[in-house]
């Protein structure tokens, strides 16, 4: 799969405007709930249901899909059409809900388009509201910054689910690398592949699965970027499955992906 393809210019614009605007209407609503006690968690369920309720709303009362076209959501029914649809809208109206209700600003919304015949990903946007950010798959300064010299490399892993053998892991690709190895823990996938853009991190590991809309816009961004994106085996990431779900993913600059990579098993 690439995400080397052009993208529909209608289509890509209005999938930005839908991210952009579902984007401000969550912050507004996190701003409207104020500061919500940690241990209070019925009323940042109830927050974090809302947000997501509503970002939804806005989405699919946007979308226009077009001729062979279907969606497959997060906060929507699945519709079993879309596995013979030509195309198909993978979306995450709020990711890294968690972090949303703890007012952090690790959460985003994700909006992806996926060609089932090719397997490619002609549109990933990637809205990070409260950071002020917008990824997508089609951004004219895709360099990454220059490799760190002065700190320690960093994998990103999930603040609640890391890989079970990551202290393992990041030892083997220290004695590999022969560099201090270090983790960091980011909420939205999203997120975490906007760490390794800002050049704040070098890689993102997860192996616990996760569902297409945590991943599709995300890899469709990092991929335009010029990172390693695939399973941990080294498979290609493929969508718009029955159940839709991921086993693993392996995000890396390409410049230590090979040292990551045999450093994943002892």
């Amino acid at each position: 799969m690439t995400t080397e393809v052009t993208p529909d210019p209608a289509e890509f614009d209005a999938a930005t405007e839908i991210a952009a605007d579902a984007g401000e209407l969550l912050a507004a609503i996190r701003l409207e709930a104020g500061d919500i006690p940690s241990d209070d968690k019925v009323e940042l369920k109830a927050l974090r249901d809302r947000a997501d309720g509503r970002s939804q709303e806005l989405i699919a009362s946007r979308m226009v899909l077009g001729p062979g076209q279907a969606m497959l959501s997060e906060e929507a029914v699945d519709d079993e059409r879309r596995l013979s649809a030509r195309q198909v809208w993978i979306i995450d109206p709020l990711d890294g809900t968690w972090e949303y209700g703890q007012g952090r600003p690790d959460w985003a919304v994700h909006i992806a388009l996926y060609d089932t015949a090719t397997g490619e990903m002609p549109i990933g946007i990637v809205d990070l509201p409260a950071q002020g950010l917008v990824r997508t798959s089609t951004d004219a300064d895709s360099e990454l910054p220059a490799m760190p010299t002065n700190r320690p490399i960093r994998v990103v892993a999930s603040r609640t689910r890391p890989p079970a053998d990551l202290d393992a892991i990041v030892g083997r690709l220290a004695d590999r690398l022969e560099r201090e190895v270090e983790v960091v823990n980011v909420g939205s996938v999203g997120a975490k592949v906007n760490e390794i853009l800002l050049g704040r991190a070098e890689a993102y590991l997860h192996d616990t699965g996760f569902y297409e809309w945590d991943l599709a816009a995300p890899l469709a961004v990092a991929k335009h970027y010029g990172l390693v994106c695939d399973h941990w085996d080294g498979s290609e990431v493929v969508f718009n499955q029955m159940p839709p779900f991921v086993k693993n993913v392996f995000v890396s600059r390409p410049e230590i992906a090979a040292e990551l990579r045999a450093s994943l098993h002892g």
